[in-house]
């Protein structure tokens, strides 16, 4: 092969990456993005844990901690979760993955990288500057009628949907028209699929967030009282349009992580997947199921038995595409030659979470049950476990899995594995703990409680002590190993994946020449010695 440029040494001036348009460059820079969004969202969270420590007030008071908590989810969902995975390693690899040079709109691509810092931006400074204590809902009508600066914050989350719907199209776009010769619809890597998927939802669903974020924001302004009862309002509506986008959010926050997750497994079991188009079909299942489940957070809210009902059959539909997935996981392990290193790790810790928080989503999606535990810290801990742990144990996964391909460099194994342990077990002893309280009755949101519920809120705290310090060293070792860590060769797992076939780090146009692939990214035999199946034109 001719020597090429990788993409970290084409240009290594500030403007040559601020104004670039290389997907890849702008992968890593959403990756900076999001890495201090979830450290800032991170810091919230431990502050809430300390003083849920005691009864009664530990360090801050009950104005301060209703702020505190709305900081935390407003940036770990807006900033975090929804833009993780697919604006870094949808960026970063969609394009390798199906033989394409870049995306199909470079240029959208940046400005969807900068409307994500203006909309970041404009959030973080309206909640530290002005006082909101509304929860990352906007539950009307107190979120028209308070003094904090709502307006503020919704513009920045308004500004934010932006940026997602930019990429979302840019996405489709690129998989529908740049594909290489030979990457047929059934060719495409699963995590190709997953990030299709999520930009469907994108696409459909933000504009539904941003409609009503906006009606929000423009009440608090005006005192239009669109969602107050007192002056002929319906805050019930208010309710159906924020959930007819933020369920199907909760799909753009774990689509792409069931894509990661299915490139790990097939990786490192050494196998093909028992069924490519049972996994690829059922992130699309997933993706237009999740339209119609939201009612299943409104139980309480005045609906109908039958109504009621419906939602949760429908959601029960999600259950089983998941189920999908998971058994497709699992039979293509079986007679796998599995290397226990730190991405298949993080998918064992993220296959118990996601098989346990899911199983209580069939629960609370049971209008009986979700009934008791509505607004308890039972649906705290369902929603981390998949939500936050699912994201968070994903991207981890993605970062440990794709690290020599974007570094050309490797991280230590046994830092790798200690690390991947205090996340799972961090997380477990964090989350574990509210399901319990939750089911015994403690309400969400609630800065005291009864004294017999100490004891769990510090094993929470503790749990989460451990999860930062984890990630923490995950954060040590990392920056370590990307400076000076033993370097790799193209493709150190064996991965039959298409981007396992450019050089690590890829060039800045990815390809020398033009690639065209004869096999599929799953296509291989035991006894194959491992070969690069590319012809270059």
């Amino acid at each position: 092969m001719t020597a090429h440029v990788d993409f970290w040494r084409d240009g290594r001036s500030v403007s040559s990456w601020l104004l670039t348009k290389d997907h890849k460059r702008i992968g890593v820079m959403f990756f900076v993005g999001v890495t201090l969004s979830l450290l800032v969202g991170g810091i919230f969270a431990l502050l809430l844990r300390l003083e849920l420590l005691t009864p009664e007030r530990t360090i801050m008071d009950a104005e301060t901690y209703n702020q505190m908590f709305t900081h935390h989810g407003v940036v770990m969902v807006w900033l975090f979760m929804i833009p993780s995975i697919p604006a870094v390693f949808g960026n970063f690899f969609l394009p390798i993955m199906i033989g394409a040079r870049d995306v199909a709109f470079p240029r959208l691509n940046l400005a969807s990288f900068w409307i994500y810092v203006l909309g970041s931006a404009v959030t973080l400074w309206a909640l530290l500057a002005g006082g909101v204590d509304t929860g990352w809902t906007f539950y009307a009508p107190y979120s028209t009628t308070t003094t904090g600066e709502v307006g503020l914050v919704v513009l920045g989350i308004f500004i934010l949907g932006i940026s997602t719907i930019i990429t979302g199209i840019n996405f489709i776009v690129t998989v529908h028209t740049l594909r290489a010769d030979g990457v047929t619809w059934h060719r495409m890597p699963l995590f190709v699929w997953a990030i299709y998927a999520t930009s469907i939802i994108q696409v459909l669903a933000t504009p539904v967030l941003g409609l009503s974020i906006a009606l929000v924001g423009i009440d608090h302004l005006w005192g239009l009282q669109l969602f107050d009862p007192a002056a002929g309002g319906d805050p019930v509506l208010f309710q159906h349009l924020f959930w007819f986008y933020s369920h199907p959010a909760v799909y753009i926050m774990i689509l792409p992580t069931l894509g990661v997750i299915s490139e790990v497994v097939c990786t490192h079991a050494h196998n093909p997947p028992v069924s490519y188009r049972a996994l690829a079909y059922s992130s699309l299942g997933i993706a237009v199921i999740g339209f119609l489940t939201w009612g299943h957070h409104m139980f309480v809210s005045g609906m109908s038995a039958f109504d009621a009902g419906l939602f949760g059959i429908l959601s029960m539909f999600v259950a089983i595409f998941s189920a999908v997935k998971v058994f497709t996981w699992t039979a293509t392990l079986y007679r796998g030659r599995i290397a226990l290193n730190t991405p298949m790790l993080y998918f064992f810790g993220f296959a118990f979470l996601f098989v346990f928080g899911g199983m209580s989503g069939v629960a609370v999606a049971t209008a009986s049950l979700d009934v008791h535990w509505h607004d308890t810290y039972f649906v705290v801990a369902h929603f981390h476990f998949i939500m936050v742990g699912g994201t968070l144990i994903g991207f981890l996964a993605a970062l440990h899995y794709w690290f020599p391909k974007i570094t050309g460099r490797t991280y230590s194994e046994r830092w790798g594995l200690v690390s991947s342990m205090m996340v799972t077990l961090g997380f477990f002893f964090t989350f574990m703990p509210q399901f319990l309280l939750g089911n015994a009755g403690m309400p969400r949101r609630y800065y005291s409680y009864p004294e017999h519920f100490q004891w769990l809120n510090v094993l929470s705290t503790a749990g989460a002590s451990v999860l930062a310090l984890g990630l923490l060293f995950t954060v040590g070792y990392l920056v370590a190993a990307a400076v000076r860590g033993r370097r790799v060769g193209d493709n150190p797992w064996g991965s039959r994946s298409f981007e396992w076939r450019v050089p690590s780090p890829p060039p800045t146009h990815n390809f020398v020449g033009e690639p065209r692939w004869t096999r599929g990214p799953y296509e291989y035999h035991h006894d194959e010695p491992e070969r690069d199946h590319v012809r270059r034109g």
